[in-house]
């Protein structure tokens, strides 16, 4: 018999399983962070990835836009972009040419403060620093899968852009990074909407870039869009530095992306019967709507049929009002996934991925939640792991095949 001790809230809940039942425990592996992030973004800078450097391309600029994540993102622009705008200087363009535009997205606007704190305050003080307008568009141009690239303004008039970013796993775009930056960035309603609804596409997953239609369909708006050159930190799990990619926006990012399967990608010989997940304690599991994320990963290694045992405490059980709204009043699985194909609505968007893994997997759930509740929404409510995993291994029999995931939120199964 093994004992593991998972975390749960801010404490552990124990599990015993049978050894002849238990395939493996997989673990993400951090790298450590560089010493010095500045010279690393220096060094990448230097050392550009399919593409001439910064300084060429910049070279008789009037114009140049630089994409930065928003505050609700862990990029650290604050040290990407100082060594970009230097470049850039030495390339001859002026700080008075150059704007910095966060990408809101969906997002709420910053305030000056939050601005100041995202590119510190001696940036903020130098160039123009703005938030993107999703009511400002213009259209450059419709993508091979036909989505309307519609662009903010002074992004679509910039003679060079240039975007910034923090390299993860995406649950349905493969990654972050590389032209996310401009779409969902800097983008119209219209153009996100028509992007995300390939969400439901074969294909979409963490992990996955080339063969995703999400990604390549960003990617090419990217490309319609003019985005010439990107500046990536790939970053560990206490958001240091591990890693800077720059250069081609595709290339780049595809070097940058393995630094995060060597530390997050685990290979399995063959999906299992049941899959124990936890999603790595507070505040990881905080609600529903952030334990998605441990429970997609876990979904990619479980058979059809089979059982995920998700714990997660969700004190504040669902989490967001439009994902709760359409979890509560769905009837079967199937409808948020058939909903969101008529109308794409961000929150509910996690509703429609959840439902699908729940249309090809029994879902135990671990939390504080209401019994009621968790039925409702079509997951099997179980007072301990060590219930559910019992009432899971008499169904699958005494051969079952058990894989668990310490912290699935960040550790993504995958079979050849």
């Amino acid at each position: 018999m093994t004992v593991i001790n998972l975390k749960y809230s801010d404490g552990l809940t124990e599990l015993n399983i049978p050894d002849k039942n238990l395939v493996g425990i997989l673990n993400p592996e951090d790298m450590e962070g560089v010493r010095d992030p500045l010279r690393e973004v220096r060094n990448a800078l230097d050392n550009p990835i399919g593409s001439v450097p910064l300084k060429e391309l910049a070279r008789g600029t009037k114009n140049v836009v630089i994409l930065a994540s928003d505050i609700t993102r862990p990029s650290p622009s604050h040290i990407l972009i100082p060594p970009v705008l230097d470049e850039l200087n030495e390339a001859g363009v002026s700080d008075e040419k150059i704007t910095i535009v966060f990408g809101l997205g969906y997002h709420r606007k910053h305030t000056e403060d939050e601005k100041k704190r995202l590119v510190g305050e001696e940036v903020h003080n130098r160039v123009r620093c703005i938030d993107h307008d999703i009511n400002d568009c213009v259209y450059m141009g419709t993508t091979s899968r036909g989505t309307p690239v519609e662009v903010f303004r002074p992004v679509a008039e910039a003679d060079l852009i240039i975007g910034t970013a923090n390299l993860e796993f995406h649950y349905k775009a493969g990654y972050s990074g590389g032209n996310k930056s401009l779409l969902p960035g800097v983008c119209s309603k219209k153009t996100i909407e028509t992007n995300h609804v390939m969400m439901i596409k074969p294909g979409t997953m963490p992990g996955r870039a080339d063969g995703n239609p999400m990604r390549e369909d960003i990617e090419e708006a990217g490309k319609i869009a003019g985005v010439s050159f990107i500046v990536n930190a790939v970053l560990n799990s206490h958001k240091e530095i591990v890693k800077v990619v720059a250069g081609d926006p595709v290339k780049a990012h595809r070097e940058g992306t393995k630094y995060i399967d060597r530390m997050y990608k685990r290979e399995i010989e063959e999906k299992v019967d049941i899959i124990i997940a936890s999603c790595g304690g507070y505040p990881k599991d905080i609600n529903l709507y952030q334990a998605q994320k441990g429970l997609e990963n876990a979904s990619y290694a479980v058979k059809d049929g089979g059982s995920v045992i998700l714990i997660a405490e969700c004190r504040e059980g669902l989490g967001e009002n439009t994902f709760a709204e359409w979890m509560l009043k769905a009837k079967t699985p199937h409808e948020p996934v058939e909903w969101i194909q008529k109308e794409f609505r961000l929150g509910a968007h996690k509703a429609a991925v959840i439902c699908m893994v729940l249309e090809r997997v029994k879902v135990y759930l671990i939390s504080s939640m209401d019994d009621k509740l968790v039925k409702d929404i079509f997951f099997i409510p179980a007072r301990s792991a060590q219930e559910a995993l019992d009432r899971a291994l008499a169904e699958y029999g005494e051969n079952a095949k058990v894989l668990v995931l310490p912290y699935a939120n960040s550790t993504l199964p995958y079979t050849e």
